[in-house]
């Protein structure tokens, strides 16, 4: 039997709330207001935000950063990442942003997350609110994470990519594509590098991680000696994707698969026996030109 609405139970509640968590809501709350009026009172000037912006985005430090790769569905995405984002907001300035674990399921195995970014100035606010499983993807199917280690830097790898949209949000499209061109041009005129040098530290620095010359020659599809200002700068994207486990070098570089016509062809000669034939490869009869 349905008991009337006023002799229903409430929901459970803290049956206190503790000092810190009081002197937090407090303070977090004056720390809103207070933001709002500095903004009105310190307006940002858009001629030295665009001005220290240009500034940033020709460090090459920045620049290597300030994009990202990984593969989706047999694909490669790539564009801007969080750290140019953070830099921008910076610049730009008068903007709040942040990821908030709103709440931690163990039980299901995951955590509500928040990211969100807020121009005090403008009172123009971006946020989302979304569930992270506590599993990270991996050949053969996710795997279930428990260490709070993992947990964390799960979240925060996921939350990430939020905040990064949700300051892109809330910036100018000129302010941020100018950013992502000059980042480019940083990449592609290298520090000042001759190009040959930089070619050469690309193919030392892939070799470091197993990633041999000619698999990068057969993904550009020319010889090193033939590669563009445009090409390292890619290759310095691609490397720090895979640094940063984006990316795997396998996908981005496949190794090159053997037919087996080309199996045939490089077999080698065999040494007559017992009085038997020579047996050639199929691909080259004595008497025949090379194929």
């Amino acid at each position: 039997m349905n008991q009337p609405i006023e002799r229903m139970t409430p929901a459970a509640a803290p049956a206190r709330v503790g000092q810190g968590t009081a002197v937090e809501q407090s303070r977090a709350v004056a720390e809103v207001q207070a933001a709002i009026v500095v903004a009105q009172q310190c307006p940002r000037d858009i001629s030295a935000a665009i001005a220290e912006m240009r500034q940033s985005c020709t460090q090459p430090y920045l620049a290597e950063k300030a994009f990202f790769r990984f593969p989706r569905g047999g694909q490669t995405v790539s564009g801007p990442s969080v750290h140019l984002a953070r830099e921008l907001a910076r610049c730009w300035g008068n903007i709040q942003y942040g990821l908030v674990e709103m709440r931690r399921d163990d039980a299901y195995g995951e955590s509500e997350m928040q990211a969100f970014a807020w121009d005090v100035q403008k009172n123009s606010r971006n946020s989302s609110t979304f569930i992270v499983p506590h599993k990270r993807d991996q050949k053969g199917g996710p795997k279930a994470l428990t260490d709070m280690r993992d947990i964390y830097e799960n979240n925060a790898n996921n939350g990430a990519r939020r905040v990064r949209e949700a300051i892109f949000a809330i910036l100018p499209p000129w302010f941020v594509e100018e950013a992502k061109e000059l980042c480019a041009k940083t990449l592609r005129d290298g520090g000042g590098k001759p190009l040959n040098i930089r070619v050469a530290d690309a193919i030392k620095a892939f070799e470091g991680i197993g990633v041999t010359a000619d698999r990068i020659e057969t993904k550009l599809g020319r010889p090193s000696g033939k590669w563009t200002e445009h090409d390292v700068a890619g290759l310095q994207i691609t490397f720090r994707s895979i640094q940063q486990g984006e990316v795997t070098a396998d996908e981005e570089f496949p190794a090159p698969r053997v037919t087996a016509e080309e199996i045939q062809q490089q077999t080698t000669i065999q040494a007559p026996v017992d009085g038997g034939t020579t047996e050639w490869p199929a691909a080259r009869q004595p008497g025949q030109g090379a194929v």
